[in-house]
């Protein structure tokens, strides 16, 4: 049986224009990656209704799982719990336990906080939302149908995943193994790599360039769920490399 796939929707006019860089696929995907569940596909789109809910229905359709982060704050812009309604076609409507959560926070601040209606909005959710827990800033992320709905600040986004890990059914876990060489180039061993990934269809054989103040090199990556089909893959990568004159190194490079 094949392993489920994921897709994350990295939502955010500010990660678009370049105001904020976005620190929250390479977490999603390593994970997701741990726990058997594989990254297939990430797209960043803007603030925009119409984008939103079209994306989330075309995506959720062809993936098992959808991630997205961004846009469930207490602000104006924040619009992506609204478009999950939408994409999903139910209300957008109060959602008792995290009204109950944040109420309670603003409550037991000294002086305590006014849960004024701007606040009241990350209570605000789609009907039916089961929450995911959020033990940095009280307010939940979401799960409606195969739509988990996580916060956007690295941290706060981190501890959400962490609490919904656990319920996410995944498949073999995805592993990798490196090989990498100084003083070889990637038009040296092109040919030579397309022959090592067609022997192992099942797994992701790329190459990687990289540049060092004394000379560059290559690194090669064979990445899939089968552990001994990775170690064979890599090892065929290591001796080919050494066919190359290469002295070649297990492992990334330094």
């Amino acid at each position: 049986m094949s392993n489920p796939t994921a897709c994350l929707l990295i939502i955010g006019n500010e990660v678009l224009s370049g105001r904020t860089q976005d620190a929250n696929l390479k977490f999603l995907a390593t994970r997701l990656g741990e726990i058997g569940i594989p990254l297939r596909e990430a797209r960043v789109i803007p603030d925009i209704r119409a984008t939103i809910v079209a994306t989330i229905n075309e995506v959720r359709a062809k993936f098992d799982h959808v991630f997205t982060t961004g846009g469930i704050g207490p602000t104006h812009d924040d619009i992506t719990s609204e478009c999950v309604a939408e994409a999903f076609g139910v209300p957008w409507e109060p959602q008792p336990e995290a009204w109950r959560r944040l109420e309670t926070h603003y409550a037991r601040q000294d002086p305590p906080g006014d849960f004024n209606a701007a606040r009241q909005r990350m209570a605000t959710m789609p009907r039916g939302a089961e929450l995911i827990d959020n033990v940095v800033s009280i307010a939940p992320g979401f799960t409606v149908g195969n739509v988990h709905v996580l916060a956007g600040v690295p941290r706060i986004m981190q501890a959400m995943f962490e609490a919904l890990a656990p319920t996410l059914k995944g498949g073999a876990p995805v592993v990798s193994a490196a090989v990498h060489a100084n003083g070889l180039m990637e038009g040296r061993i092109a040919d030579g790599l397309a022959d090592i990934q067609g022997r192992y269809p099942e797994i992701d054989i790329g190459s990687y360039p990289y540049y060092r103040a004394g000379g560059g090199g290559v690194a090669v990556v064979a990445k899939g769920t089968d552990a001994d089909g990775v170690k064979r893959a890599a090892h065929d990568v290591l001796v080919f490399m050494r066919a190359c004159g290469a002295l070649p190194v297990e492992g990334e490079p330094a």
